[in-house]
């Protein structure tokens, strides 16, 4: 019999932490821009008793996606589906984080909902930074949530975004939005799906903010927020273990914060100040 089938896009150090708690026993598809990255984790998880395929995937792509769903699916059921995948405000440009933050993850939702297997779940990873945009207008959010794939990028208040934050905020309240969307589909097959808005974790991606032309801001984002640190990928891990585990069947189309407060503090408390710069 074929195993059950876990499908990780993004192979950074939360997908992995969330993979290693939901995966054991089960055929892991490893999918990730870089195919090099993808080899490097395939290594660690083979170490530890894991096993693991391979796939080239760029998240912008709609034909990388679709083959992806394709190649998972011929090797047994899918049962689980992370997205941990995407690029930051100080990687690329606004089109770039459009096409793959908002675009990507999008089309990864409508496809894998379209093959995900019954008491399945999926996880994508999103971001505090969504929940630091103002209320949207409710055509706005309708619009995020529901426009076809193929014509997203073309909403016109995305057209006018210049700013590479704007981008990832958007995108992240996108992702949101489309994870309540596709919770409605995903049901249908007895499936759950949710996201996870995540604040400064350490990971290389965050990295890159801590040193990039925006660190000031982050550096003071962790020494004023409630927890007063920033968080660890097991911590993520230990979220999304619960949600996609049989504790969390009566929980999809969510989303929620792991970010020590942060928001809280950004709206209400001592880092309202951040609200000047954003």
């Amino acid at each position: 019999m074929k195993k059950e089938v876990a499908v990780l896009v993004g192979a950074g150090s939360i997908g992995i932490a969330i993979i290693r708690r939901i995966a054991v026993g089960k055929l892991i598809v490893l999918a990730d821009y870089s195919i090099e990255n993808a080899e490097k984790a395939a290594h660690t998880l083979a170490d530890a008793g894991y096993e693991c395929e391979l796939f080239r995937c760029d998240l912008g792509s709609e034909d990388d996606i679709r083959a992806l769903a394709s190649f998972a699916e011929s090797k047994g059921p899918v049962k689980y589906l992370v997205n941990a995948a995407g690029v930051s405000p100080s990687q690329a440009p606004v089109e770039k984080i459009l096409q793959v933050d908002l675009y990507g993850t999008s089309v990864l939702l409508e496809v894998f909902g379209q093959i995900i297997a019954d008491g399945g779940s999926g996880i994508v990873i999103s971001s505090q930074s969504g929940h630091r945009l103002p209320a949207l207008m409710p055509e706005q959010d309708q619009a995020l949530a529901t426009t076809p794939c193929n014509e997203l990028l073309q909403l016109p208040f995305l057209r006018k975004i210049t700013d590479t934050l704007k981008a990832y905020q958007y995108s992240k309240r996108c992702n949101v939005l489309r994870v309540m969307y596709e919770a409605c589909r995903w049901g249908k097959r007895g499936a759950t799906v949710n996201s996870i808005s995540p604040g400064i974790i350490i990971t290389p991606l965050a990295n890159d903010e801590l040193h990039g032309p925006r660190k000031e801001g982050y550096l003071k984002m962790i020494a004023a927020s409630p927890a007063g640190r920033a968080g660890t990928p097991d911590e993520v891990g230990d979220l999304a273990e619960f949600l996609m585990s049989s504790r969390g069947r009566f929980i999809s189309g969510t989303d929620i914060l792991i970010d020590g407060g942060t928001t809280a503090s950004y709206w209400y408390g001592d880092l309202q100040f951040l609200k000047k710069s954003h």
